[in-house]
C-alpha cells in the first residue's frame, strides 16, 4: 500500500515539474534557445532599423567581371564588395558597401559602423565618415 501511494506521489510531481506554469525543466530547455538566438546571422535582425556597433575592418573582397570591347571599351559588370568587420565582442560582420566605400575606408581603423541588414549606411572613425554611395 505504502509504495503505491509513493508511486502516486512521484507521478503527481512529475507531472506538476513537466505541465506546471512555472516549469523548471520549460526553463532548462529555454536556456539553450536563448544562447541559440544570440548567434542568429546579422541579416535577421530589424529590416527597417539600422544597427549601429563598434568594429574594425579586417578584409576586403570583391568580385568584378571586366569586359574589354573590340574598339577597346573597358566595362566593369556584376560589381559586388564586401567589407568583414570584426566588433568588440569579437563578431565578424560581412557588410556589402559600394565602391567608393570600399576604397575610402582603411583597415584596421576602428569607428562607428552603421549598416542595415548586410549593407553598409556608414562608418565614421577619426579621420574622416564614409557614406555608402548604393
Amino acid at each position: 500500500m505504502l509504495i503505491m501511494f509513493g508511486a502516486i506521489a512521484i507521478a503527481l510531481i512529475l507531472i506538476i515539474i513537466t505541465f506546471g506554469e512555472d516549469n523548471p525543466l520549460e526553463r532548462f530547455i529555454s536556456l539553450f534557445l536563448e544562447e541559440a538566438d544570440d548567434e542568429e546571422p546579422v541579416e535577421n535582425k530589424s529590416f527597417s532599423a539600422p544597427v549601429v556597433e563598434m568594429a574594425t575592418l579586417i578584409r576586403k573582397s570583391d568580385d568584378r567581371l571586366r569586359v574589354i570591347e573590340s574598339d577597346g571599351n573597358v566595362k566593369l559588370v556584376d560589381e559586388y564588395y564586401e567589407l568583414t568587420f570584426v566588433t568588440r565582442k569579437g563578431r565578424n560582420i560581412k557588410i556589402e558597401c559600394s565602391a567608393d566605400a570600399y576604397e575610402k575606408i582603411p583597415f584596421n581603423q576602428q569607428g562607428s559602423l552603421t549598416y542595415r541588414k548586410n549593407k553598409l549606411v556608414k562608418f565614421k572613425f577619426y579621420e574622416d565618415t564614409v557614406m555608402d554611395s548604393d
